[in-house]
């Protein structure tokens, strides 16, 4: 075994490791969890058809013992379309239009800003016909509860226009042994108030529904997320609630796909809530209203401001994962930046440098590190040939060579493993913003939160990432961990065809970035050898 791989191993082992990382993190990413969020969207479609009936007989209960009839939970999904005559009430804000169905549930809700559109350019809808529905209501008394989806509610108006102030929507359901009212207040950013209370006492739950539902942004992590009082964020993914769950102190919960949310809070009054697995295992959350009620809900995009306009809190509901310490101070100077520029791809180009500056004293002294290794090379082997058959002395020896010339056999891999939590941090956040949902940068990107329709991006990418090899000083020995970092920029080229524009635009102009650096040490060091000749 070659002396020189045994004291530069460590190196070599973290530059492997963080290659095996960022290909692993990208390949689950692409090649499991979108196929597996299609199968599940497509096998659900698939039992619809096939008109599986809910077992009538499904009951469960809260830790008091008060039973919560499941029967009415379906089971699968299907279209959006929605049966006009099953709609009592249609609400028209500045955001959005909310259909109210005969059950007093939010049937269906449809986005009215202009970059909101589906695949085939219609405004988003965002839940399907057959699904459960945000403020279902649910009796423990079993013979009500029956009765409650017999009787349809009586709304106090058929339309109501919120477009610029706040209005009131009565909604009422008499089931002879009580009397259900739902008093609604509508607000124009979208937003409502609710008060539920039913008469002679009569418990019930109410529910956040199914979470949103728009299969064409099936790329992150879907499922539902409760704020506790302490702060605490608890997140349950799609098909991970195996067993009946329940949730005191909290302050919102909300059911969630990549880019919208449908929310219920109260930071005045928490909530209890039990939350129960369907069909497939995914989180259905029933909120403990005994006979009365109040709350605050909104049900739309994920966008930052919009939830930080009703309460700060709120701006939790956008999940960056395990780097949101990083990712979130970094999304706010991305949005102070946009507000100056107002062009979300500069906005990207700019941030990319300033982390570039950040952390340049970084990178300048692993460059430089990676430069003196490579002037050390002759003096090295000299080294592995004099001790080859003393591997003590040969490293004694080495490590006198490092200290004398300042150089530092960790120092090339060093930044760049430091550099891994800013990477995934910012990935995340262009992942998630939708404020990148239809923005365009320049001539052919014109939204930079879907792919880049002609690859322009990626191949500039992979071309930029060879270059910046091409020019780095190599210090490995060993072929084979040659031919596989040479392979690198073909890797994440394959990988960045489908990443979405704007992280893939950071990605080029940090290449860009780094090898101009690079090209500046590399200078630097080549007129010192030229001095010293």
């Amino acid at each position: 075994m070659n002396n020189m791989n045994q004291n530069n191993g460590m190196q070599k082992r973290m530059l492997i490791m963080t290659v095996v990382v960022f290909v692993f993190f990208l390949a689950y990413e692409f090649l499991v969890l979108k196929p597996q969020q299609e199968a599940k969207s497509a096998q659900a479609k698939q039992e619809q058809t096939q008109k599986a009936t809910p077992n009538v007989n499904m009951v469960a209960t809260d830790p008091t013992g008060n039973a919560i009839d499941m029967s009415k939970s379906v089971e699968a999904l299907s279209s959006k379309a929605i049966a006009p005559s099953d709609i009592i009430s249609v609400i028209t804000t500045r955001e959005n239009i909310i259909q109210i169905d005969k059950f007093g549930r939010i049937a269906q809700v449809t986005l009215l800003e202009e970059k909101y559109k589906d695949e085939d350019g219609n405004q988003i809808k965002l839940f399907e016909a057959n699904q459960l529905k945000p403020l279902e209501v649910r009796f423990t008394d079993a013979n009500i509860n029956n009765k409650a989806f017999k009787v349809n509610l009586v709304a106090s108006a058929s339309t109501i226009d919120a477009k610029t102030e706040a209005k009131k929507l009565v909604l009422t359901q008499d089931l002879g042994e009580t009397v259900l009212t739902k008093t609604f207040t509508i607000y124009p950013d979208g937003h409502y108030d609710l008060n539920v209370k039913s008469t002679n006492a009569k418990k019930f739950f109410i529910t956040n529904g199914f979470r949103p539902n728009v299969l064409a942004d099936m790329y992150a992590v879907h499922g539902l997320m409760g704020k506790l009082a302490d702060g605490t964020l608890t997140t349950i993914e799609d098909g991970d609630l195996d067993k009946t769950q329940n949730l005191t102190g909290i302050k919102f919960i909300s059911n969630f796909d990549r880019y919208y949310a449908t929310v219920i809070y109260n930071f005045e009054k928490t909530l209890a809530i039990t939350l129960m697995p369907d069909a497939e295992s995914n989180a259905q959350a029933f909120i403990h209203a005994n006979d009365n009620i109040s709350f605050s809900g909104y049900v739309g995009p994920k966008n930052f401001k919009d939830l930080e306009a009703l309460n700060k809190e709120l701006t939790d509901v956008i999940d960056y994962g395990w780097f949101t310490f990083i990712a979130k101070p970094m999304f706010t100077l991305l949005q102070f930046i946009q507000s100056y520029v107002g062009n979300w791809g500069w906005t990207i180009v700019i941030l990319t440098i300033l982390i570039k500056l950040v952390l340049y004293p970084l990178s300048f002294k692993g460059m430089v590190s990676m430069q003196k290794l490579k002037d050390l090379a002759p003096k090295m082997k000299e080294i592995q040939a004099k001790y080859k058959d003393d591997k003590q002395k040969q490293s004694m020896h080495m490590m006198e060579l490092y200290k004398k010339h300042g150089a530092n056999p960790m120092g090339g891999c060093l930044p760049l493993v430091l550099q891994i939590p800013v990477f995934f941090a910012i990935y995340r956040v262009l992942l998630n913003s939708i404020e990148l949902k239809g923005a365009e940068w320049i001539w052919w990107v014109h939204d930079l939160a879907e792919m880049d329709p002609y690859f322009v991006l990626p191949i500039l990418m992979g071309a930029s990432m060879y270059l910046q090899q091409k020019i780095t000083p190599n210090t490995m020995q060993d072929e084979m961990q040659k031919k596989i970092f040479q392979m690198l920029p073909v890797v994440f080229t394959f990988f960045f065809l489908w990443f979405p524009a704007g992280l893939t635009l950071y990605w080029f102009v940090n290449n860009v970035f780094t090898i101009s650096q690079q090209y500046y040490i590399n200078k630097v060091f080549e007129r010192k050898r030229a001095e010293k000749k």
